[in-house]
């Protein structure tokens, strides 16, 4: 798990809480901003509506008193009187340029077309009869007519011989004005949109672009009653808000005017207002960062200083510098740190002190009671020696103790006098550890209790270095010692394996003796720690291990069980030796039932 500072912490809370308000304000702005052009559209999309229904009426009053004039001319009369189909057709060709329309029909007073004329082709005879057949149904003073892909709004007028009041019904007039791109074009202008009109559901014209206007074919706009609905039409990657007019009424198929509106376009304002407010946000999240991150500094300095001074008390450390100025909690919790410390320093002093004591304690009982162990023995056979009746042997036999408990007061001293010397008495010499390794086990060999061990080494590589001989010499001949001790009377086996590992050399010894008492693993180096023996003085592992780390070393217990023990011994190569070691070799340490290797003499 990743851990975070303080000062961290804040920054990240002060970025997050800045981007999620100014995302926030950004998206409720945008939003508010697209509902209120979105109303604003619908507004216009009315408004556009209302304009072209103003201009559609003036369009049809002005259109429909066109052809009632033209239907009260003389000529138009006296022609339809002759009703003669080919001779209406050919003299109607005049009256239809005076009339400038797109379409011009003349049928007689049974409704029979007897004459058409278009500005264009396609429109036939046969559709402007099945047109003014339905006429009845349809409004007279504006109709839709549908033929050859082309939309007519028409008007249609009675022409009558003499008054109207008369009703002397000579024929009718029909004036069609086609919707075509300059009517399309002209509607777009007066409602300021795009427009399409439909025939039912067939586009017939539209102010788009042909990509545009094919997909609008596709997705026809739905029928509205007037401007008060409108729906969001997607056209390619615009979108478009369009409303609807019906103007043929109630009749069917429907004529059907589209209005649409972009609402892109208008809307392209919101990427400018969208860049200023991700400005505004940015400056603001880069300007509340540092603010927060001055404002951070200055309120975890001081714990920072304070985190310092517990990690150098931590390492021991008791007089790590800490400012205790100001008056805030930061600084109270400094003073209050700094009085815990100084507490803390004295404790440790006076349980030093204690230790120190209890350790000169122990060391003088067990000193005591050890050398007035050899004393006694030296005292009382010293007084055997006086009397004049013992025999030469008699006299040897009591000189051997007099001489071991001397040697026993000697070792106590000597162990005492390595303990509280430094590294610096090192007398460093270049030679083999094997030959160290050999006098320590004739020295072993010279206890009567351990002739019968059965001590093996084996030996991988040179094992030559700089070394304190002497000082090694009493390290295995302590561990030898406690090894002979530990191994049974009959069937105790010792070995000891000497390899070669990179810039050092490995010693492990190791016996099959009942173990190491769990009481004592935790401690077994530590001074006056003795098990099962009656004169044990508690110091030989501690010498070991102190020899052992003033040559830059290393000594554990590898192994215990009640099958046996292994020492384990790293020692460096101090200097250069002759002999390099060639990769991690470790050697092979034979089963201690098989260890024959090479017996000590």
């Amino acid at each position: 798990m990743v851990k975070l500072r303080l000062r961290t912490k804040l920054l990240l809370s002060m970025v997050l809480i800045s981007a999620g308000l100014t995302g926030s304000s950004f998206l409720l702005v945008r939003r508010s901003v697209q509902a209120q052009v979105r109303k604003s559209i619908v507004a216009d999309l009315r408004n556009s509506v209302t304009t072209f229904q103003n201009f559609q009426r003036e369009r049809e009053l002005t259109l429909s008193r066109l052809a009632e004039l033209l239907a009260d001319l003389p000529n138009l009369r006296a022609l339809m009187t002759t009703r003669h189909a080919a001779t209406i057709q050919d003299a109607s060709a005049d009256l239809w340029q005076l009339a400038g329309s797109d379409l011009f029909v003349l049928a007689d007073q049974t409704g029979k077309v007897v004459a058409v004329h278009t500005s264009a082709a396609g429109f036939t005879r046969e559709m402007a009869q099945g047109f003014l057949a339905n006429a009845a149904t349809q409004n007279p003073s504006g109709q839709w007519w549908f033929g050859g892909q082309r939309l007519y709004q028409v008007f249609q007028k009675p022409v009558f011989f003499g008054p109207a009041s008369d009703n002397h019904l000579l024929g009718y007039l029909i004036l069609g004005y086609e919707i075509d791109d300059s009517v399309t074009s002209q509607v777009s202008r007066i409602a300021a949109s795009q427009v399409a009109f439909y025939y039912g559901d067939h586009l017939v014209r539209s102010t788009l672009d042909p990509s545009r206007e094919a997909e609008l074919e596709r997705h026809p706009v739905a029928h509205s009653t007037g401007a008060a609905e409108s729906e969001e039409v997607q056209l390619g990657e615009e979108s478009f808000l369009a409303t609807s007019l019906e103007l043929t009424g109630a009749s069917s198929p429907s004529v059907r005017l589209s209005v649409l509106k972009s609402f892109d376009q208008a809307t392209a304002f919101l990427d400018s207002l969208n860049h200023l407010l991700l400005a505004v946000g940015l400056a603001a999240v880069l300007g509340g960062s540092a603010l927060v991150f001055f404002l951070s500094y200055t309120f975890t300095r001081p714990l920072g200083n304070l985190v310092a001074g517990v990690r150098a008390l931590e390492r021991g450390d008791f007089h790590y510098a800490l400012d205790e100025r100001g008056g805030d909690e930061a600084a109270e919790l400094t003073r209050a740190f700094n009085r815990m410390r100084a507490s803390l320093h004295q404790t440790q002093q006076q349980l030093l002190e204690a230790e120190r004591l209890a350790t000169i304690g122990r060391m003088a009982s067990s000193i005591s009671h050890d050398l007035r162990h050899s004393l006694a023995a030296i005292v009382a056979n010293a007084e055997f020696l006086c009397e004049a009746r013992l025999s030469n042997e008699q006299r040897e036999e009591l000189y051997q103790e007099v001489r071991v408990a001397v040697n026993q007061m000697t070792e106590l001293i000597d162990s005492l006098l390595e303990f509280s010397r430094t590294r610096e008495s090192l007398r460093l010499s270049f030679g083999s550890l094997r030959d160290t390794i050999d006098r320590a086990v004739t020295a072993v060999r010279t206890h009567p209790h351990f002739h019968s061990a059965s001590i093996s080494i084996s030996q991988t590589g040179a094992g030559q270095g700089w070394f304190d001989s002497r000082k090694l010499e009493r390290v295995f001949y302590n561990l030898l010692l406690n090894a002979c001790e530990a191994i049974p009377q009959d069937g105790g086996e010792i070995h000891i394996g000497l390899c070669e590992i990179p810039n050092a050399i490995q010693v492990r010894l190791g016996d099959n003796g009942r173990g190491v008492p769990d009481s004592i693993r935790g401690e077994l180096f530590e001074p006056f720690v003795s098990y099962g023996k009656e004169n044990g003085t508690g110091l030989g592992l501690t010498v070991v291990q102190k020899i052992v780390h003033d040559h830059g070393g290393d000594v554990v217990l590898e192994n215990t069980s009640p099958q046996g023990t292994v020492f384990r011994i790293t020692l460096p190569l101090v200097s250069a030796s002759s002999t390099n070691a060639a990769g991690d070799r470790r050697a092979e340490f034979p089963p201690l039932a098989r260890s024959k290797a090479e017996p000590s003499k």
